[in-house]
């Protein structure tokens, strides 16, 4: 395979987390941030509560970043940087960088919709705030595990010479 088209896809995964994350969490923070306005159109009070829960979806953009510089430490040579990778490497790359984009940004579009689910349900029923959000938090442990998913097997790659 050309060095150029190996090379390209070790740095598209290296930066996919974070772009991936930052699509779902702009996603999911404006689905749950709509709702959010409809919301206070017809509550009493309770608006602050609205926009903190729409802003849930905002954290897999951060696991993102994170991962990115993880990877992009096991992308580079220690002491330089490069723009050629060796196979094994931006394979690994790619795929442990596109996956967990993918899980991130699905897991912050789907939290998005949690959200907005747990807006509608505490504006007619303030009571049930509390509870109604516990389904965005069972998402967003699925988007803890994605993050250390990635930390952890990025520890595994082959090393750059």
């Amino acid at each position: 395979m050309n060095e150029f088209f190996v090379s390209l896809m070790g740095w598209t995964g290296v930066y996919a987390p974070t772009a991936l994350g930052a699509v779902g969490s702009i996603v999911g923070c404006a689905r749950a941030g709509m709702t959010a306005c409809r919301a206070m159109l017809d509550a009493e009070s309770g608006y602050g509560r609205f926009v903190g829960v729409s802003a849930l979806p905002s954290s897999q953009i951060i696991y993102g970043i994170v991962v990115m510089f993880t990877l992009q430490g096991a992308a580079t040579p220690e002491g330089g940087t490069t723009l050629t990778m060796q196979p094994a490497t931006a394979g690994g790359l790619f795929a442990l960088g596109m996956l967990s984009g993918l899980a991130l940004l699905f897991s912050a579009v789907f939290q998005g919709s949690c959200c907005a689910a747990a807006i509608n349900a505490s504006k007619n029923k303030p009571e049930v705030f509390g509870l109604s959000i516990a389904p965005a938090a069972i998402v967003e442990g699925f988007a803890v595990f994605a993050f250390i998913f990635a930390l952890v097997v990025s520890g595994g790659l082959p090393q750059p010479v």
